[in-house]
């Protein structure tokens, strides 16, 4: 067989199927020539995409199908179930499509259509900006880039990044690169040939040092000037720096960027200790990561219960067991004072001894280029429900971008719906008028275990559970004056999905 000894689980569809056993909602799985493929029955006919995610390999077929579309069981990927077009990130691929024959009462899968190399067009090209510039190289602005093309944006497309990587999986450099169980080589977006075929003019480290609304040009630090028609501002947020003695050493780190992860690796590699300053799911992420690695690991944090404001307490505690199981040793309730390098000093007087330290004390957004050039700005650059900035033409998407989700103002640091922003943004660009208005998503790894989370429950005042923890299958749903605001899952990837879209009615219709 071409992809494995064992096929994936239902019928050889190219054998044919009985019309019947192809459900007038969801999918039927099988397979052809060893690959998963899933049959959909919708109201204009049969049809057969690839049955396995494009961004991380998840079976779709344990997904949630509606609307023509089908949503990933992991990391809520979306593609149509039509032309296996990935709508939704963080896929960007598109899965591959199959003819579909009906022979009587029997349905066949004959041969491949396209291999997921298929591109939505525009509508009206010749209403597109020529330029269109990209300040950033995180989430947002790759997919914005993505999207462009793919909507067949034929113009200028310019991204001037100041990491001197190109875009990367950030999400995996608490995850399986800290840990040493991810190749480098996983972490890129996409190669280098991808910006080059697609002609995306990637400039890494350069440093934008200003906008200039009244020319339409952006500025770089080594004085190059980029013209623009359209503006993405994509500038994400930066880690906060603690003024604590010592913290300024060179065995003091954050963990934002590939370079960090890197600098981080190369530290522990003779290192026996290090030390954590905050408990949020990045943190506890790096904390796991480093046990693997063997380090003895100490979390520093002023939390009663680590990410209680999150999860609530119940989930808080739960997560905060799984790490003191795995050797992870906590100091809560704590402040620190200064670093010598070697020990790490509390407020208390407690003493910890730390060959590296990694500072994880929240972010903020990078709205320096912003208040500058004159944009309205509110702890993030504001922008309307088109993700249009205070000046037309300019857009702002990802950590940076505070937008209106339901009756709040929010910024959102979440990776999924960085990227979600970025492509409506591009879509914006070329005059869509698209309202953004994604149900937030993020999952968080801990020991193999994931838990998904959808929603924005700021200010929640109750917290439901079903099912157990102990038993890595249960919800908690978190309400306010009885709405429910968001949900927090494991083991129950189907029903998040199913919660998500039922967030997503809400919104729409409010």
């Amino acid at each position: 067989m071409s992809q494995s000894d064992t096929p994936p689980p239902g019928p050889d569809l190219a054998l044919g199927v009985p019309l019947s056993s192809v459900p007038t909602s969801g999918v039927l799985a099988g397979h052809v020539d060893g690959g998963a493929v899933l049959l959909a029955r919708l109201d204009d006919g049969i049809f057969a995409i690839g049955g396995t995610c494009t961004h991380y390999g998840a079976a779709l077929a344990e997904g949630l199908a509606s609307n023509g579309e089908i949503h990933c069981p992991w990391h809520h990927a979306c593609f149509s179930l039509r032309t296996g077009a990935a709508s939704k990130a963080p896929a960007f691929a598109p899965l591959a499509t199959w003819q579909v024959e009906t022979v009587g009462d029997t349905v066949f899968v004959r041969g491949q259509i396209n291999s997921g190399e298929t591109k939505t067009g525009a509508a009206d090209p010749s209403t597109h900006p020529r330029r269109i510039v990209i300040i950033g190289g995180g989430a947002a602005a790759f997919a914005a880039a993505e999207r462009l093309r793919g909507l067949g944006f034929n113009g200028s497309l310019t991204m001037l990044s100041a990491d001197a990587d190109p875009p990367c999986d950030r999400p995996n450099l608490s995850k399986d690169y800290l840990a040493g169980t991810a190749a480098e080589d996983w972490i890129p977006l996409q190669p280098d040939e991808f910006y080059a075929d697609r002609r995306i003019d990637l400039h890494q480290s350069c440093e934008v040092v200003a906008i200039d609304i009244e020319a339409r040009e952006v500025r770089a630090r080594d004085g190059g000037s980029f013209g623009y028609d359209a503006l993405l501002i994509a500038t994400g947020a930066e880690p906060v720096r603690l003024p604590l003695p010592g913290f300024d050493r060179p065995n003091v780190f954050a963990l934002r960027s590939l370079a960090d992860a890197r600098a981080i690796v190369a530290a522990v590699g003779a290192a026996k200790s290090v030390a954590l300053v905050g408990a949020g799911f990045i943190g506890m992420e790096a904390a796991g990561a480093l046990r693997v690695r063997g380090l003895e690991v100490h979390v520093v944090a002023r939390d009663e219960v680590p990410m209680e404001r999150a999860l609530g307490r119940e989930f808080g505690e739960f997560i905060t067991g799984l790490h003191r199981d795995h050797g992870v040793r906590f100091h809560l309730q704590a402040r620190p004072a200064g670093f010598d390098g070697e020990v790490l000093t509390l407020a208390d007087g407690t003493r910890i001894h730390a060959d590296l330290l990694i500072v994880g004390a929240g972010v903020v957004p990078r709205i320096a280029l912003a208040t500058a050039a004159g944009l309205a700005v509110e702890n993030g650059i504001l922008v309307d429900a088109r993700l249009q900035t205070s000046v037309a033409g300019i857009y702002a998407a990802g950590d940076v971008a505070r937008y209106r989700h339901g009756a709040e103002l929010v910024r959102i640091e979440h990776w999924v719906h960085a990227q979600r922003q970025g492509q409506a943004a591009a879509e914006n660009m070329l005059g869509a008028g698209r309202v953004f208005d994604d149900v937030p998503f993020f999952w968080t790894h801990h020991y193999g275990l994931d838990i998904r989370y959808n929603g924005h429950a700021q200010g929640w005042d109750e917290v439901r559970i079903e099912g157990a923890l102990a038993a890595h299958d249960c919800t908690a749903r978190f309400f306010r004056k009885g709405e429910l605001l968001a949900a927090a899952s494991v083991g129950r990837d189907q029903e998040n999905l199913a919660i998500e879209a039922e967030l997503q009615r809400c919104t729409v219709s409010a």
